[in-house]
């Protein structure tokens, strides 16, 4: 096991980063769970316009509490990177279904190994604790990122990870909610970052406590952001699979045209016609726009690849 010796934590500065909403019956001990598994670490909890006394109860565990107005996980993650400066950072949900005690054992693989994201693997303890609708729409996702962007990860949507202060630094958080996990995973892979996964075990979420995710609303949300993440990263796949689509369609409309043309040698449907001379016009476009966009895109990975670079810290 990848343990940080006591020179490592004296030397690195580790942040434990808790996005918290109504997490006032477990938010206690996930932050002195935390605390006790890296006393060294600073645990900060940002609430995020809780209605319960999240932000109090967190205080009194013995966390740095902030607030964070904007709803949203994806919101919480972007100030949270934005306000810290650490050498390693620790992302973990507030709900107390992740392990602590492997926070140590992801800090020093990361260290030793030189990585930029170590990502906690859910092994579920409680065949209750991960949903099956949430397992197979977590699988699904994970193969779908894995066939596009590079399968290097088998638990995409895992709220537990541990970061490098390059990456946290390089990562420009656009979502607003629990699709953030598959902006930080894409992230990664499109900046060819090392990378790598750990088994940590997965709990249950206590009596009174109330999860915030719903199966379909946030399912459907994270497959927004992987059309929203193709279309910006793979512009040239996202514009010309439309170009294609766009080139059968017109093709489809053209044949009964063609036929009668072939026939008769007149050509009686010209809204028709002039239909799929509209898409096969449309579908060029497409495809050259997929061609220009990829190339501003080339310019753009270029760019973060660089900020990447010039967060770079040596003790890490």
């Amino acid at each position: 096991m990848d343990m940080p010796n006591h020179d490592v934590a004296a030397t690195h500065r580790i942040a434990v980063l808790i996005p918290c909403y109504n997490e006032e019956a477990t938010i206690h001990k996930v932050v002195t769970d935390f605390a006790a598994s890296l006393p060294d670490a600073t645990v900060y909890v940002y609430d995020n316009n809780s209605s319960d006394r999240t932000a109090q109860v967190a205080r009194e565990a013995g966390a740095v509490v902030r607030d964070e107005p904007l709803r949203g996980k994806g919101n919480v993650v972007r100030r949270m990177f934005a306000d810290i400066d650490a050498d390693v950072y620790v992302l973990v949900d507030g709900d107390d279904t992740y392990h602590a005690p492997s926070a140590p054992e992801m800090i020093g693989h990361l260290i030793d190994q030189k990585l930029d994201m170590v990502n906690g693997v859910r092994v579920d303890t409680i065949k209750e604790a991960y949903r099956p609708g949430h397992r197979l729409g977590n699988l699904v996702l994970t193969r779908l990122v894995a066939g596009i962007f590079g399968n290097q990860f088998t638990d995409m949507l895992s709220g537990y990870r541990v970061f490098s202060h390059r990456f946290v630094k390089s990562f420009p958080a656009l979502s607003s909610g629990f699709e953030i996990e598959t902006e930080l995973t894409v992230h990664a892979l499109e900046l060819r970052m090392r990378v790598a996964e750990i088994e940590t075990p997965y709990g249950n979420r206590p009596e009174g406590s109330m999860s915030k995710l719903h199966t379909v609303g946030d399912g459907l949300r994270v497959l927004r952001t992987i059309a929203a993440l193709i279309k910006e990263e793979r512009p040239l796949l996202f514009f010309s699979s439309v170009a294609a689509l766009l080139a059968i369609l017109s093709v489809v409309l053209a044949l009964p045209v063609f036929r009668t043309y072939l026939e008769t040698g007149l050509v009686p449907r010209f809204p028709t016609a002039i239909l799929c001379s509209a898409l096969g016009l449309m579908s060029c476009l497409s495809f050259y726009a997929g061609l220009i966009l990829d190339t501003v895109t080339t310019g753009r990975r270029e760019l973060k690849r660089l900020a990447y670079l010039q967060s770079t810290r040596g003790d890490t």
